[in-house]
């Protein structure tokens, strides 16, 4: 005999299974996006504020060659990049004019010296003239006169050996004169170094006038190079010496050089009213990869704190919605703990913008600290609740 259903018993769990599934399926398709959160884990390490500045790369040292007498080039025996060494010969001006002037002088000189030796002479027979005339005016043989004449002839043959005397020193003075500027007609280098700029062609007149015109700019040493920086006024004071610093430069954009600060200028640099100083970076330049005048991109290291607890800067910015804000003045971070979001009160020391050094709080090493929310669009299981346990 067939059992017969209860329709009268069933038909309320069958109307409340319904409810049930419809209500499901009604909260699969109307539910907003499940929320869920990032994290980034608690580290150990270094914290660095530093100064950002725009500079250019210049040799340590830089000699302006010139020329103190002016003519024409007559050859060039030194190029851009040539190693030159102290007192070698790079460029020669038409010697012939001050060749002429040398050649009066000397000639002059010689002229200067015969004329002493007459008037020497001349010198001795006045003197003996000037004791024949006293001894005859003595016997009164001879007038006063006549030995006064006679004396007097004898001083003025001294004065003119004298003179004969400074002459010849005035000449010879010409002459060195003439030789110098004879010299200067030798372009040669004062120091060991490279040719850096080359402003002259053979055949070029230069002409010394007023200002010494530059030929050569030659760098003693291209293996110690320098960074000269702008550093705003108000960065001005982060910059010392001694402090470490790193620079690119274009040519080679992956790669950090490093240094440090040897000086802080104090003359101010006034570009449209805005003051900045130079800070001047020193750097080895070993594989003379850094070249004069390369634009370099430098940051100087302000403060910095080694091997110190940090957390992104990111994280100590984050609080979940419907959260209480620590109290004005005190700081805190959240991370997940047994799926729950716990705020963690921290007292913050520096602060990169990247990381923050922590320096209490209740927080170690791999502990996951939240950066941001995030929302996603799949469904997902019930995100950690805000928690204010501490």
């Amino acid at each position: 005999m067939k059992r017969s259903t209860n329709w009268k018993q069933a038909g309320p769990l069958i109307a409340a299974a319904g409810i049930v599934l419809g209500g499901a399926a009604w909260w699969l398709t109307h539910r907003g996006p499940a929320v869920s959160y990032v994290t980034a884990p608690v580290t150990r390490g270094d914290v660095t504020t530093t100064i950002t500045a725009s500079g250019t790369v210049n040799p340590v040292v830089t000699v302006q060659v010139g020329t103190y007498v002016s003519g024409t080039i007559i050859s060039l025996t030194c190029d851009f990049n040539t190693r030159v060494h102290k007192g070698q010969l790079c460029a020669k001006i038409d010697p012939a004019p001050y060749q002429i002037i040398v050649d009066e002088d000397q000639a002059d000189l010689v002229t200067a010296k015969a004329q002493l030796v007459k008037d020497q002479a001349n010198a001795v027979y006045t003197k003996l003239a000037s004791g024949r005339a006293s001894l005859l005016f003595k016997e009164d043989s001879g007038s006063r006169d006549a030995a006064d004449a006679a004396l007097d002839a004898d001083n003025q043959a001294v004065a003119l050996v004298a003179l004969d005397r400074a002459q010849i020193a005035q000449k010879a003075a010409a002459l060195k004169a003439a030789q110098i500027n004879l010299n200067y007609t030798n372009i040669v280098s004062p120091v060991d170094g490279t040719v850096v700029t080359r402003d002259i062609t053979a055949g070029q007149t230069v002409a010394a006038s007023l200002q010494t015109p530059t030929l050569f700019l030659i760098a003693t040493d291209l293996t110690k190079m320098q960074v000269d920086t702008s550093v705003s006024e108000s960065d001005i004071a982060g910059a010392v010496e001694g402090a470490g610093a790193s620079f690119t430069v274009d040519a080679f954009p992956s790669r950090i050089f490093r240094g440090s600060v040897v000086q802080v200028r104090q003359s101010p640099i006034s570009v449209q009213n805005v003051i900045t100083y130079d800070a001047v970076i020193a750097v080895s330049n070993p594989g003379l990869l850094l070249k004069p005048g390369m634009t370099a991109t430098a940051s100087i290291v302000r403060s910095q704190s080694r091997n110190v607890l940090r957390v992104p800067s990111q994280a100590l910015r984050f609080s979940p919605a419907g959260a209480a804000k620590p109290v004005s003045g005190q700081r805190a971070v959240w991370i997940q703990r047994d799926g729950k979001l716990v705020q963690v009160p921290v007292t913050v020391g520096l602060d990169d913008q990247t990381n923050a050094e922590i320096t209490s709080g209740d927080l170690t090493v791999g502990d996951q600290v939240v950066t941001f929310q995030a929302a996603t669009k799949t469904g997902k299981p019930k995100a950690a609740t805000p928690s204010l346990h501490l």
